[in-house]
């Protein structure tokens, strides 16, 4: 399986996309160089991580979505219903045509009630075209229920009958019977038992015997058919009714995505409750992302009680680690049952999407879906069930539209370099502010006064736009301001509201002649491009770290106005600037003193060319300072293993094999299930890696998922811990 290995076409593929990014204002990125690879395809997608989950929206409403919010707002990806074709109930026990139909397919036809093949191609390439992914929901579990009335037909008119699906096909021998390969008579009756959950009939739906590789092989096809028009990834439906190595053999028959040449994105639904380690959701990891329903029901919990309780996140006892989780406030079968949050929760539900997209813990989602009063109601739809385009209003929610939200998500991304929360502040029970390093600050306010408090920001002084309220624009803000001095503000945060504010979102003139340095003297948000300087240094006694340089907005070479750079506690000081868009700027680093001595560092100017928008950033030594050799870097990542495998580290850099296992750093097992070595790595270098398994017949398992990345320090230490994928 390809994606099972270290990727030198895709770090090529990213140097492209990178440059390509660079032309449309994406994120520049320096990377280490590579061997050059054949361009793949041109279209450019958004750096984010935020999905839209646009649950049992039409083809058509998903595509207009893209164009018009989702694209512009900056969205990752889309989340989309099941494509395929499933049962159509005129009438049922449950009402007319129950949302649930979708996830009892017929056939692998692309005619559903959301829209037909067409149709769905065309959102694909709508969303594609607004920079935005699409994630399939997927079902391949299981297929129809096998209680259905006599007659009962697909949306493309497809007949079938419990274990027949001619249109696949399926027959008899593809599925687990009742009494047969499972084990019960047909029903799940002990949810921890693995064999059960596996082999028998998950609420009465017919379950595919997944493990016959002619039965892999046509799910894989249906999945290969929709990454053929362009799908990007999927969130797969009861993957826990699934065994693990049936699932791995599917997903190592897909084919890379049109778009950008790698693997699908896959998040699993591994519903929480069993006590069996493994059918939690952690033991699936392997086979890429999964959804946290512990952190969903966590955060129902503290907005309905104190947001306080948002500080011990970390302790919280989540599906699985941070690095492997979808993460939402949310979904189509939690919030019919209230055990999270949904939009009848009002503004709770609201804020509770803030923190989401605000807190680092997996990659979050916001949930749009219709309005409903029973817990099985259908989605708006015409006579014969398919639903009608979304009309934001009584009849659909349309959550990730809203100001505020958008706002959140050009948070998000602005946010995304810093995986931490620092200065985590309780004014009261239910007033709590946060930063994530020096690119975004949030103050949530779930109480129903209005509260005034002094927050550490992280950012650098000047003024910032309130996203929740309004956006950034040539002359200003439409919303409220924040105005930072000394790292601090003092923010009034609205009852039931929230205050938000980041490095990309800047008014357009400088508020007063003693502004910051860092702030913008002339601008236009639209001709700025927010640039982040980072240099390790070590400053004597009494010295602080500045940048100083050709434009008005680095000081124009006068050391007395050249811009602060803030400490970051590992031996690098950074500072984020408004520079502006498409410039050449020239630039050095130097110390000084209170009292103003200068020491400028060694050698020529430095020089970058800001991109033509978005955010930029520049990672240097202070040329002239003493090197530290090396960087001591701990390697503990959390790995099962049966007798006679042993866990290695390998990547990129000679220390670490040069992506050659046979020269991997074996790993101790002294704290298993925790494999942990200590390797000395050179300071200031972008690092790629993974970890392998090493089997008693000398053969070599790698992980999947993409290379795991880090850049060492300037010095000192840095422990990388992981959870093996």
């Amino acid at each position: 399986m390809e994606s099972a290995r270290p990727h030198p076409r895709g770090r090529a593929g990213r140097l492209m996309l990178a440059a390509a990014l660079v032309a449309a204002g994406g994120t520049a990125v320096v990377t280490a160089a590579t061997t050059a690879a054949p361009a793949r395809a041109a279209t450019v997608l958004n750096d984010s991580e935020v999905t839209a989950n646009l649950w049992q929206w039409n083809w058509p409403s998903v595509s207009a979505a893209c164009t018009d919010h989702l694209g512009p707002a900056g969205y990752g990806a889309v989340q989309v219903a099941p494509p395929q074709e499933s049962v159509s109930l005129p009438s049922s026990p449950d009402g007319v045509h129950p949302w649930y139909e979708v996830y009892q397919p017929v056939s692998y036809k692309l005619d559903s009630r959301f829209g037909n093949r067409q149709q769905f191609a065309a959102m694909v390439a709508a969303c594609h075209a607004a920079g935005v992914r699409v994630y399939v929901d997927a079902v391949v579990n299981h297929m129809a229920g096998t209680n259905n009335p006599a007659g009962t037909r697909g949306y493309a008119g497809t007949e079938f009958s419990g274990y027949s699906y001619p249109a696949v096909p399926y027959g008899s021998g593809d599925f687990h019977r009742p009494g047969d390969n499972c084990p019960t008579g047909g029903g799940i009756s002990d949810w921890n038992n693995e064999a059960q959950v596996t082999s028998c009939e998950l609420l009465s739906l017919s379950d595919l015997y997944t493990e016959k590789d002619a039965v892999r092989t046509r799910i894989a096809a249906y999945l290969n058919d929709l990454i053929g028009l362009g799908v990007d990834g999927f969130r797969v439906d009861a993957v826990k009714h699934v065994r693990k190595d049936d699932f791995a053999a599917i997903l190592g028959k897909l084919d890379d995505t049109l778009a950008e040449g790698r693997r699908p994105y896959v998040a699993q639904e591994i519903f929480d409750g069993a006590s069996n380690p493994a059918l939690q959701a952690r033991a699936f990891t392997g086979n890429g992302d999964v959804l946290d329903f512990a952190y969903a029901k966590g955060i129902r919990s503290a907005f309905q009680g104190s947001v306080a309780a948002l500080a011990n996140v970390a302790n919280w006892n989540l599906d699985a680690p941070s690095a492997n989780v979808f993460a939402m406030v949310t979904n189509h079968d939690l919030e019919r049952d209230g055990v999270v949050l949904s939009y009848k929760n009002g503004t709770d539900y609201v804020l509770a999407n803030y923190f989401a997209l605000a807190y680092p813990h997996g990659k979050p989602s916001v949930y749009d879906s219709f309005t409903w009063s029973n817990r099985n109601q259908s989605p708006p739809h015409d006579g014969t069930g398919r639903v009608t385009d979304t009309v934001c209003g009584a009849a659909w929610t349309c959550l990730s539209r809203t100001t505020g939200i958008k706002g959140m998500v050009g948070w998000a991304n602005a946010a995304r370099p810093v995986r931490t929360v620092s200065d985590f502040t309780t004014v009261t029970s239910n007033v709590i502010g946060f930063h994530r390093g020096d690119r975004a600050w949030i103050g949530i306010n779930d109480s129903g006064s209005a509260t005034t408090a002094t927050f550490a920001t992280g950012l650098a002084d000047g003024r910032y736009c309130d996203v929740i309220s309004g956006v950034a624009t040539a002359t200003g803000c439409t919303g409220g301001t924040v105005t930072v001095s000394g790292g601090r503000a003092t923010v009034t945060v609205p009852a039931n509201d929230a205050v938000a504010i980041h490095v990309g979102a800047r008014p357009g003139t400088n508020p007063s002649p003693t502004a910051s340095p860092t702030t913008s003297p002339t601008g236009n948000p639209t001709d700025r491009v927010a640039t982040t300087f980072t240099v390790a240094a070590t400053p004597a006694a009494g010295q602080d770290v500045y940048v100083v340089g050709s434009v008005p907005e680095l000081g124009s070479w006068s050391p007395a106005n050249a811009v602060r750079l803030a400490a970051q506690g590992d031996g690098s000081y950074r500072a984020t600037v408004d520079l502006p868009r498409s410039s050449t700027v020239e630039y050095k680093f130097v110390k000084m003193t209170t009292g103003g001595a200068v020491t400028w560092e060694s050698g020529a100017n430095r020089t970058l060319t800001t991109p033509a928008a978005g955010t930029y950033a520049v990672t240097e030594r202070f040329r002239g300072d003493t090197v530290t050799s090396t960087v001591a870097a701990t390697f503990a990542v959390t790995a099962t293993t049966v007798y006679g495998q042993n866990v290695f580290v390998v990547g990129n850099v000679p220390a670490l094999g040069g992506w050659n296992p046979g020269a991997a750093v074996p790993l101790s097992p002294a704290t298993y299930p925790v494999w942990r070595a200590t390797v000395a790595l050179p300071p200031d270098t972008a690092v790629e890696y993974k970890y392998v398994k090493k089997n008693p017949d000398g053969s070599v398992t790698w992980e999947s998922g993409a290379n795991r990345t880090f850049t060492t320090p300037a010095g000192g230490t840095r422990t990388a811990t992981d959870t093996w994928r």
